[in-house]
């Protein structure tokens, strides 16, 4: 069984779905990839309006997360979530191309 490129947990997209009801935009996520962040790279998020010809789209609960081709290359196999913490809520990334990352989660590096 194959992996896929990328994933979205049902807490990410139910997440996603209740910002994009209350800006009445899409339920679609996009993740992209920065230099930057205190590790080299960082994750950028944002809702998007419609997928872009080269995104790679993973749909989970009726929600879309699009990715980039060339931000696919960091990710590829990746599961974004969502949590809350003492520390606030956020969305994560479980990246298992990082081979280090910072202590606030948003950056990393190969």
């Amino acid at each position: 069984m194959t992996q896929p490129d990328i994933a979205l947990t049902p807490a990410a997209a139910a997440r996603v779905a209740a910002i994009a009801g209350r800006q009445n935009k899409p339920a679609l996520l996009r993740l992209s990839v920065e230099g930057g962040g205190c590790s080299g790279f960082q994750y950028k998020f944002g809702l998007a309006d419609a997928p872009e010809a080269d995104d790679t789209v993973a749909t989970t609960d009726q929600v879309a997360l699009v990715v980039d081709s060339i931000s696919l290359d960091l990710v590829r196999g990746a599961s974004v979530d969502y949590v809350e913490s003492l520390g606030g809520a956020a969305f994560r990334v479980t990246n298992p191309n990082a081979a280090s990352g910072c202590g606030c989660g948003t950056s990393f590096a190969i």
